[in-house]
């Protein structure tokens, strides 16, 4: 087949065989990919993005060395200038080259609008956001996957509908990308995320705010450190909406995303944890009241520079998917499932030791997990860990399963690194602003009332329980007598501290 003498040149040549092979690659991994069962993101990766790049960075060396070899012709001619291009489609040669120019054309043009399809798709995908990077993502993806959001994909709430935070996410992906490959990452991930869409536009397409009406009980069961692992009930009726769904964000806990008023704050270093500054308004009547909270030191010049934040869903629910259960959390749930038996004296306490340590990777932990609670019973219970054996193994199991799916210590990810907002047991949470130190100049006061947000209905060991009617509220008890401490500090001083 005779073609232009242009196209008789070393870069020409190289650009079609490096287009043609990767062209070959695509067809044979899609066939493999589509009929075989064989797809994966890896190799998604491959099919729609990498071969396809190589494939066009050969396209473009076709022209770009016959156009070349153009100039050289020329130039040998000794002709001042060379002609335009011209096609002339009785010539043998320009009618081959426009022939397979053609078919080439369109055949690139119906498989980049199928890449580019299928491509847009893969990395949307959930196997693509969480798997694709492996180590950094492996924390967010493994606790997605036990969330209420698990059946969510990524990008329904990190980027939502619209093309343009859908450009912003992609930029935003390439800086990711370049310093996953520079290994420039911090460890664990810095949040919170300041760029992220606002919750408005992604939660509340289906958390309709108008819809929250509902008050609900609540059951909690905790399990004691003693040789029994004594189990320690708790029923709390949550405030969510009013009393009168009527009503609707008049009352109870999400009355602060009520439309017709602004909650704004400032946090110290914009980590939304050391509240330093909220502002009040109230967009019916125009009332407004600023707290300050006397005992955070706080200047104006440093309020002036720090992000005003109107307050939405996220600033509570901060970790709708991808929260990190304490160890005494997935103990509880684990012991309340069976997983891990109650039989087992003080299994529980040996538990909390080991984990309280910090350890450097996760086949350290998995090691002086199973040697730490092995050893203790061999030591301290030598009859009973013979005759439970299995029992033990059967925990020890269950608690190194709680560890993997809460704790990666490559990425330095664990529950007190990224504290959940909701309650205030392990963390700040509520007390972050509900403290009774925030004080308006006019003396109003957030009150530190628990009863506010829920109250008590029921509490006390199974056997012994004590209830209220569900308009009134017992005296919070805590399991262990600690005095009136609990009423003069926060859950977090004791909790946090103790895993």
């Amino acid at each position: 087949m005779k073609l232009p003498p242009s196209s008789r040149n070393w870069l020409t040549i190289i650009g079609s065989i490096i287009a043609g092979i990767n062209l070959l690659l695509i067809i044979f991994l899609f066939i493999i990919s589509s009929y075989f069962d064989m797809g994966s993101t890896n190799l998604g990766l491959f099919i729609y993005v990498i071969l396809p790049g190589f494939m066009i960075l050969g396209l473009l060396l076709i022209p770009i060395g016959m156009i070349m070899e153009r100039k050289r012709q020329s130039h040998m001619a000794d002709r001042k200038s060379a002609p335009l291009p011209k096609i002339d489609l009785n010539d043998p040669r320009h009618k081959n080259a426009f022939i397979i120019f053609t078919i080439a054309t369109i055949i690139i043009l119906f498989l980049s609008t199928l890449g580019s399809f299928e491509a847009y798709h893969m990395t949307e995908s959930v196997e693509f956001c969480g798997t694709l990077c492996h180590e950094v993502m492996e924390p967010e993806h493994v606790a997605y996957q036990k969330s209420p959001h698990a059946n969510v994909t990524c990008v329904e709430c990190h980027v939502g509908s619209g093309a343009s935070w859908y450009v912003k996410s992609k930029i935003s992906g390439l800086h990711q990308v370049i310093a996953v490959m520079t290994n420039k990452f911090s460890r664990p991930i810095e949040t919170p995320l300041h760029d992220l869409r606002p919750a408005r536009e992604t939660c509340e397409k289906c958390h309709w705010p108008q819809k929250f009406y509902a008050r609900s009980l609540k059951t909690i069961k905790y399990f004691l450190t003693d040789s029994a692992n004594s189990e320690w009930d708790i029923i709390l009726q949550m405030k969510t909406g009013p009393e009168y769904s009527e009503l609707g964000l008049k009352e109870g806990i999400h009355w602060h995303i009520n439309p017709t008023i602004d909650v704004s704050y400032k946090s110290e270093n914009d980590k939304r944890e050391t509240i330093t500054y909220i502002k009040y308004t109230n967009k019916t009547t125009g009332e407004v009241h600023v707290y300050q909270n006397p005992n955070v030191s706080a200047s104006d010049s440093s309020l002036a520079v720090s992000e005003t934040r109107s307050m939405d869903c996220i600033d509570c629910h901060n970790r709708p998917s991808h929260n990190y259960a304490s160890p005494s959390s997935y103990f509880d749930n684990a012991m309340l499932t069976g997983n891990i038996s109650n039989k087992i004296p003080y299994i529980k306490q040996v538990t909390m030791g080991i984990l309280a340590e910090r350890f450097t990777s996760k086949d350290t932990a998995m090691m002086k997990i199973s040697e730490g609670i092995t050893n203790h019973y061999k030591t301290e219970m030598s009859d009973f860990y013979e005759a439970n054996k299995d029992l033990i193994d059967k925990s020890i199991e269950s608690i190194k399963n709680g560890f993997s799916q809460n704790t990666f210590p490559s990425m330095g990810v664990r529950y007190d690194v990224y504290p959940e907002h909701i309650g205030h047991q392990e963390s700040e949470g509520c007390f972050r602003c509900h403290n009774n130190q925030f004080i308006s100049e006019s003396g109003r006061v957030i009150s530190k009332d628990c009863n506010l947000c829920h109250t008590i209905i029921g509490q006390g060991k199974p056997a012994m329980m004590k209830y209220s009617t569900i308009r009134e509220s017992l005296e919070f008890e805590h399991p262990v007598d600690i005095g009136t401490d609990w009423k003069e500090m926060n859950c977090s001083e004791c909790h946090k501290s103790m895993y």
